[in-house]
Order: C-alpha cells, then sequence, then structure tokens
C-alpha cells in the first residue's frame, strides 16, 4: 500500500465508524444532549476530564461550553478538570495520579452538576476514581467510551449515560467523540438558545 492510499484509507475508516455510531448511537446522544441542557438550565455545572487524547477532549467540551460553539450566545458553566497543572500535580505527587479528577470532583462537584468523562478503554483508574467520586457527591456521569467499555461499564449506574462508540480503535473512537462532542453542544444550545 502506498502513502496515499494509507491516506485513503484513514479516512475511509473515519467515515466508517462515524457511519456506525450514527446508526447505533443517535438516541442516546439526543437522550444525554438533554441531559446536559437540564443540567445547565437547573443552575448546575459540567465537569469534564480524560487522559491523553481524551483530555484534550474535556478541554475541548468545556471551552465550546465557556467561549461559544457556533452563535453568539452567554458562556455555560463547564469546568475540565484536566486543565490546572499544579493542582494535577500536587495531587499525584502527594497521593497518587489515581485521585487526580476525584479530589477535585469532591471538592467541586454538586448533585445538580454532570461529569463527562472521555476514555477510549474504559479502563483509567483516574477515570474510575473520578466517577465513583462524582456518585458520591450525588452527581450523574456522561460517560464516552469505546471498545467494550472497560471495567468503566459496570461502575455506571442506572441513572448515568453511556455513548460506547463501536470500535476497537483508538483513532477512530476519537474521532467519533470530537463528533459526538459537537452534536453535544449543538444539542445544549438549540435547547438553551432556539434556532
Amino acid at each position: 500500500m502506498n502513502l496515499q492510499e494509507r491516506v485513503f484509507r484513514q479516512f475511509e475508516t473515519s467515515v466508517e465508524a462515524s457511519r456506525d455510531a450514527l446508526a447505533r448511537l443517535g438516541e442516546i446522544i439526543e437522550i444525554a444532549g438533554v441531559r446536559l441542557a437540564q443540567c445547565l438550565l437547573n443552575d448546575g455545572k459540567i465537569l469534564c476530564c480524560g487522559n491523553g487524547g481524551s483530555a484534550a477532549q474535556a478541554q475541548h467540551f468545556s471551552s465550546e461550553m465557556l467561549n461559544r460553539y457556533e452563535r453568539e450566545r452567554p458562556g455555560l458553566p463547564a469546568v475540565a478538570l484536566t486543565c490546572d497543572t499544579s493542582t494535577l500535580t500536587s495531587i499525584a505527587n502527594d497521593y497518587r495520579f489515581d485521585d487526580v479528577f476525584a479530589k477535585q470532583i469532591r471538592a467541586l462537584g454538586h448533585s445538580n452538576d454532570v461529569l463527562v468523562v472521555y476514555t477510549t478503554s474504559g479502563n483509567s483508574a483516574s477515570i474510575l476514581s473520578a466517577v465513583t467520586a462524582a456518585h458520591d457527591r450525588d452527581m450523574s456521569v456522561l460517560a464516552l467510551t469505546g471498545r467494550d467499555g472497560g471495567a468503566l461499564a459496570p461502575l455506571l449506574l442506572d441513572t448515568d449515560i453511556e455513548i460506547r462508540v463501536p470500535s476497537e480503535t483508538t483513532a477512530r473512537i476519537q474521532e467519533v467523540h470530537l463528533l459526538i462532542t459537537h452534536c453535544l453542544c449543538d444539542l445544549i444550545d438549540h435547547q438553551l438558545f432556539g434556532d
């Protein structure tokens, strides 16, 4: 396979993953968009986290909420728990890395808030601890996952929402997570601010 064919194949597999996700996940994405809008309408906030590329996804989502998505509107309360390097490194140093998000959630989270976690594997200890901390604070969880949901799937409660991308490939999962994030932003803006 030459280099141009490799590029073509990346695009093709990305399109296939998006189509497959749409066929399977459209309804649950709508439900998640309603849940997030209700959180904001009830004076709640959205806390987001992930590791590596998923940390970037969490930051992307919170920036779309705080600033704007595609229209001029007031900022919406969202916090990416991945951004405060002093807090992250002090928790990792003084305790353990598994607690970097959980300690923040226990300090900032309230029962009317939603935790949004991004994880391609569902097995990151820091994400599992974050979900447990959110439950301890009576928060609901929106989990964007992939593969088989990993160790995270059985931790989720009936009140939580999992949007599991039907792929085994990290790159494809992350690409679809970004598309889902944009869908959620659009749904939130539509519900809160109309057309």
